[in-house]
């Protein structure tokens, strides 16, 4: 099964791709604070709503670059009914490929939830670091272990124990790239059930109404097999974080 497919038919009831309530991104976009100049980059943007929204707060101009034509077309279309007078280009594109024109010339950088572009968190900071200008914001969403996991639970998500750090180890591994942490926005056990149950409810729902499809058997094995390894381990496991760090001389604007 097309592996586009299958995220597209799994989070068609999703606002937000990720473990993050609508509230919590609602308070990322206003503690950012951006000016209505300033440059955004989101790689793996999905649908396209946190660069969308914050279009709509602040007046930013940006790129969103996901490698899913699925969400890509979903964030062209909430751009042109939502924010059609706003600078934003959706590029459909592998975002490790992405470079852009100036290096550091963003004003915030986002990765949320697809650290696997770049081999994983620290790969993740270190390529945004890259793209980021200095006194600007830096913003990243990562899974990370509650407690040591079993070993039945790795292999039923296909996982090594080395795929994600704990909570600490991921806030502090912007220091490695000389980045201050901001703030960190934690996932509820509520926001993760939401998040694990509309992709069950999608899929069945999708199912349902496409049984002649060659892709049904599949989806429900593999959406499934995924309900029963959260249910059995998951859920009191891995936890979810949006990780907010500043670049360069944090401490000292806020004493100023």
């Amino acid at each position: 099964m097309d592996m586009w497919k299958f995220y597209d038919i799994t989070h068609r009831e999703h606002i937000v791709c990720n473990p993050t309530s609508i509230e919590k991104l609602e308070q990322l976009v206003s503690l950012v604070r951006l000016k209505p100049d300033a440059h955004v980059l989101e790689i793996a943007t999905g649908k396209g709503e946190f660069i969308i929204r914050l279009a709509e707060r602040y007046g930013v101009e940006g790129v969103g670059v996901d490698l899913s034509p699925y969400y890509i077309a979903d964030a062209k279309g909430k751009h042109r009914k939502r924010a059609p007078d706003a600078r934003l280009v959706f590029l459909e594109m592998d975002g490790a490929e992405y470079k852009p024109e100036k290096p550091e010339s963003f004003d915030l950088v986002a990765c949320i939830g697809a650290s696997w572009i770049y081999g994983g968190h620290r790969g993740t900071l270190k390529a945004l670091e890259g793209m980021a200008a200095q006194k600007s914001w830096i913003v990243v969403g990562e899974p990370y272990w509650r407690h040591e996991p079993e070993r039945e639970y790795l292999e039923a998500i296909e996982e090594k124990r080395s795929s994600f750090g704990t909570h600490s180890e991921n806030a502090e591994a912007g220091k490695e790239f000389g980045l201050e942490l901001a703030y960190t926005l934690v996932s509820s056990q509520d926001d993760w059930d939401r998040y694990e149950g509309l992709q069950w409810y999608a899929a069945e729902e999708w199912a349902s109404g496409h049984a002649a499809d060659p892709d049904v058997p599949e989806l429900l094995k593999r959406v499934r097999q995924g309900k029963a390894a959260y249910l059995r381990w998951g859920r009191e496991t891995l936890g979810w974080a949006i990780y907010v760090f500043k670049k360069g001389a944090f401490g000292r604007e806020q004493a100023a």
